[in-house]
Order: structure tokens, then sequence, then C-alpha cells
């Protein structure tokens, strides 16, 4: 199997990390699933709701500061460097920064054989799937809906809209080398 690394991105609710775990189950082999949100966990007290690191406005919206980006940057490049040494990765992204997000992304893989899935859901589907949640701060996932998809380059997009993680899996899965 050529593919190493899987990015799914997409915006929050829209069943990114669902689709990390039937991924797991539907590929053959052993894949690990890392995604933005296992980053943040590990963040700092300090760097939570902060101006150095990450804070979410009221209306969802999504602010990083310098702190956030230096330590994404490791991040970005220990899980680039886990594919490297042979793991099978499928990364749960939200590139809340577009382009630029996708371009941190694309220089620290640099080698690696990476299929770049969008994860596409409609703004009010995934707003009715936040609140079923209950873990994320009102409008986030409806603001990301389409703005993580601008100036990002796919091999791939499914959409979830009405369709089942297993599904979008199954879709992903016929699409890696």
């Amino acid at each position: 199997m050529k593919t190493q690394m899987i990015v799914l991105n997409g915006g929050s609710s829209s069943g990114k990390s669902g689709i990390a775990r039937c991924l797991q189950a539907v590929l053959p082999g052993f894949w690990l699933s890392l995604s933005v949100d296992t980053f943040v966990e590990a963040l700092p007290a300090s760097l939570q709701e902060s101006a150095d690191g990450i804070s979410v406005g009221e209306d969802g919206s999504v602010v990083v500061g310098a702190e956030f980006r230096r330590l994404e940057e490791a991040w970005i490049a220990g899980v680039a460097e886990m594919a490297r040494a042979g793991a099978r990765v499928v990364v749960d992204e939200v590139f809340v920064g577009g382009a630029e997000s996708q371009a941190r992304w694309v220089k620290a893989l640099d080698g690696v054989e990476v299929l770049w899935v969008g994860v596409r859901c409609d703004a009010e589907v995934a707003a009715g799937r936040e609140i079923a949640r209950g873990d994320r701060t009102g409008g986030m996932a409806a603001g990301q809906a389409e703005a993580v998809h601008v100036g990002i380059r796919y091999d791939m997009e499914v959409d979830t809209t009405h369709a089942e993680s297993v599904e979008c899996a199954r879709v992903i899965a016929a699409g890696v080398e």
C-alpha cells in the first residue's frame, strides 16, 4: 500500500471523526487516527482560551496565537515523521486558516504519499449535529462548513449530509493505493 496518510479536512461536526474510525475498520492493515482535537487537548491549560494559544468566540469563531502556531508546527512535523517511520495515519483536521493551513501540512509531508480528502456537510445539518453533541460552541459548525474548504486542493471529496460515515469511508478506501 503506497498511501501513508489520509488527511480529512472539514468543518466542526462534519463527520470527520466518524469517518476516521470507519477507515480504521475498512482499510487493510493498521491505521492510527489523530485529530486536531488531540493536539488541542494536549495543550496546557494556559494556552486554552488565551491570545497566545487558542480561543473560541461566542459566535464559534476560532482564533489562534503565536504559541499555538509554534506548537502546531511541531505537532505536524511529528505526525509526518510517524508516517515516514512506517505508521499509516488518518488525520482529522479543520483548516481554519484555509490554504495556509494546508500549506503547513504539505511542507511537512514532503515525500509522504498523502490522500487529501474534503469532508463536506450542509451547514444546517452540521449545526444540528453540533447541538446534539453538546460539546461545541454554537455557530462553529455553520461558520466552518464552507470556510475551511476555500483554496484547498483535494484528491477527493465526500459529503456526510446524507451519507453515513462508513459509506464515506468505503469511498475513501477505494481511493487509497
